[in-house]
């Protein structure tokens, strides 16, 4: 072996007669091939080395990669679910004081019908009708219990404006037949002021759907409907909206 080759000598098996004429030597030819060397190997070996640790790289930033695909994914439902709550808990906020403002605004309203109640119960009773209003009473007083009939004027059934009529023509006074044009009959007066006799509407004045008569002591008699027949209430149980005289 001479430079990293290697030498072989290949003796012919048969030889020419013309060859052997001369007395010439058999032929002989040399084949000479690569070795391989220390160095190739180490280099293959470093070759080896490198590739298998360019693959470990890739597969370890493939890893990182898909860790921070992950948490950027947890990071954003994360935010979504802190955004949901945030806003629930805002709308909870809302509800809360919607209903913290209607239960003070349903007091404050309680509140002021009580005093308003109080107000005319120490102010005016039934003691302080006399002459007009107190037969004009007496005579509602007496249909209490009969029935609520639309259309009816009595004597055994009335709706409201035909209750109304019917009590103050005892007394000499004519009034409409029909809420409406009840309700704008006589002086206006204020709920904070009413005197007994005094005639009650509910709606606007000129618009009225419903009328009935303050009998004092805060309390008012009319025919209020098919369910309750003629009743005597307290104000506060269904506060009207005016007041006219008409005595």
């Amino acid at each position: 072996m001479t430079g990293g080759f290697l030498t072989l000598a290949v003796a012919g098996a048969a030889v020419p007669a013309s060859a052997t004429e001369n007395n010439a030597a058999p032929a002989e030819s040399t084949l000479e091939m690569p070795t391989v060397s220390a160095t190739l190997a180490s280099t293959a070996a470093q070759t080896a080395d490198a590739t298998q640790q360019a693959a470990s790289d890739y597969e370890l930033q493939a890893q990182k990669d898909q860790a921070a695909a992950h948490a950027k994914a947890a990071a954003k439902k994360a935010k979504a679910e802190a955004e949901r709550k945030a806003k629930e808990a805002r709308e909870a906020a809302r509800k809360a004081a919607a209903k913290r403002a209607a239960e003070t605004k349903a007091q404050a309203a309680k509140a002021s019908r009580s005093a308003e109640r109080t107000t005319l119960s120490t102010t005016t009773s039934v003691s302080n009708a006399s002459g007009n209003a107190a037969t004009l009473i007496s005579f509602l007083k007496a249909q209490l219990g009969k029935a609520y009939v639309l259309g009816s004027s009595g004597p055994s059934s009335y709706d409201c404006s035909g209750l109304t009529q019917a009590a103050f023509k005892q007394v000499g006074v004519s009034l409409p037949r029909v809420s409406q044009d009840q309700s704008t009959t006589g002086t206006p007066v204020s709920l904070d002021s009413l005197q007994p006799g005094d005639l009650l509407y509910w709606g606007s004045a000129g618009s009225a759907y419903h009328v009935g008569v303050y009998v004092g002591g805060g309390k008012f008699i009319g025919a209020q409907n098919s369910s309750t027949g003629i009743v005597e209430r307290p104000l506060d149980y269904d506060m009207p909206t005016g007041a006219v005289r008409v005595l």
